[in-house]
C-alpha cells in the first residue's frame, strides 16, 4: 500500500508529540488525525495521507466498532481503527489495511 503525495495547502499547524491530535503509526512515518482526515509530515509541509489501492487484511476476525478497545480515527466518510501498528477500515464485508 502506498500513498500519493498530496500537500495540504495552507496548513500552518505543526503536528508532533503533544500537538493535541491522535498520532497513528503508518509504515515508516506517523499520521495525525485532524479535521476528519490524516496528515503526515513531509519536508516543510503536511501532506494528506490517503492510501492508494486496495489491500485486504486477511484473517482478521476482530470486529472493530465503538468500545472495541482500539483507537478510532475519523477518515473522510468512514472510521479507521488503529490495530497492530496500522489502520483498519471496514470495506464490503472485510477489513482493509490503510
Amino acid at each position: 500500500m502506498t500513498t500519493a503525495h498530496a500537500p495540504h495547502p495552507e496548513h500552518t499547524h505543526r503536528h508532533g508529540e503533544g500537538c493535541g491530535h491522535v498520532a497513528v503509526p503508518h509504515g515508516d512515518h506517523v499520521d495525525y488525525a485532524h479535521d476528519g482526515h490524516l496528515h503526515r509530515l513531509h519536508e516543510d509541509h503536511a501532506d494528506e495521507c490517503d492510501p492508494v489501492g486496495h489491500t485486504e487484511c486477511g484473517g482478521h476476525d476482530h470486529r472493530h466498532g465503538e468500545g472495541c478497545g482500539h483507537v478510532a480515527v475519523p477518515h473522510g466518510d468512514h472510521v479507521d481503527y488503529v490495530h497492530d501498528g496500522h489502520r483498519h477500515a471496514a470495506h464490503d464485508g472485510h477489513w482493509d489495511d490503510h
